[in-house]
């Protein structure tokens, strides 16, 4: 068993929580791993119907570990193993910052995120990941990869296009601000709202549970097959954009800026 995430199995459903409480759930190398192999996992567990997926303590998930930008420069050959998040794996359309994410999409059954307290940068992409997101009006949200310099490069692209309008992708995106889970909500990434997020998507997973396994398993096909039909070339363009920024001037001048509580100095592009 992990110590990132944990598993529980009951009644048909799957209870999958990360647990970094202490840390807010943030994303470091262990937790990477840890959730693609929750994912996989969970994809060959015929008798479960729905999966909830949560985060232990206050935070679904905060984002990346500070010490995450040193593993998103490493090698780009590193393995899986390893716990960077810019590994693949040949064969797969992600490399693993991208799968913990876009495994929720591949588990055959409903996956609903319960989230509170914060679901910031690759916290809110792994939501977004998830079919249903049941989210406290307080949580603090945040596509917040351009705070840093980069991108979002964990399937938000593609999630969010499927989500909310094309300008309101691309204020989250270009602004990098917190939204709480009212706003959430309104503008179409919150599914419900509910003061205790954990419970009412436990609620909500009995009740998938208690449909046919069949119809919802082959309806969750076909609605993925209509919306994610692009995610291939979606993420190949992610892995791209965001290669070409890690590390050059302006992406360190970005986290620098953030550290030493100045504003950044960003110089043009050529």
């Amino acid at each position: 068993m992990s110590d990132r995430v944990s598993i529980t199995i009951a009644d048909g459903i799957a209870d999958v929580r990360m647990t970094r409480p202490e840390k807010r759930n943030a994303l470091d190398g262990a937790m990477f791993t840890a959730l693609a192999e929750a994912g996989e996992r969970l994809k060959n567990e015929a008798a479960v119907r729905a999966v909830v997926l949560s985060g232990e303590g206050p935070s679904f998930c905060a984002g990346l570990d500070f010490s995450g930008f040193q593993a998103m420069a490493a090698d780009a050959a590193a393995t899986e193993g390893d716990g960077n998040p810019g590994a693949t794996v040949e064969g797969r359309i992600t490399h693993l910052g991208q799968q913990v994410c876009w495994v929720w999409q591949e588990v055959p059954v409903p996956v609903i995120a319960a989230v509170r307290g914060h679901a910031l940068g690759g916290g809110l992409q792994i939501a977004l990941g998830a079919d249903l997101r049941i989210v406290h009006p307080d949580t603090q949200l945040s596509v917040r990869e351009v705070h840093w310099g980069l991108v979002p490069d964990m399937t938000a692209t593609l999630m969010l296009a499927g989500l909310v309008r094309d300008d309101v992708a691309k204020d989250l995106v270009f602004t990098a601000r917190l939204i709480d889970g009212r706003e959430a909500e309104r503008i179409g990434l919150a599914t419900r709202l509910s003061e205790t997020p954990f419970d009412d998507a436990m609620a909500l997973a009995r009740e998938i549970a208690g449909r046919s396994p069949d119809a919802v398993r082959g309806a969750k096909r076909l609605l993925n097959r209509v919306q994610n039909q692009r995610a291939a070339e979606q993420f190949a363009a992610e892995r791209e954009e965001i290669g070409a920024l890690i590390g050059r001037p302006n992406q360190v001048e970005a986290v620098m800026a953030n550290f030493d509580g100045r504003a950044p100095v960003f110089t043009d592009p050529a």
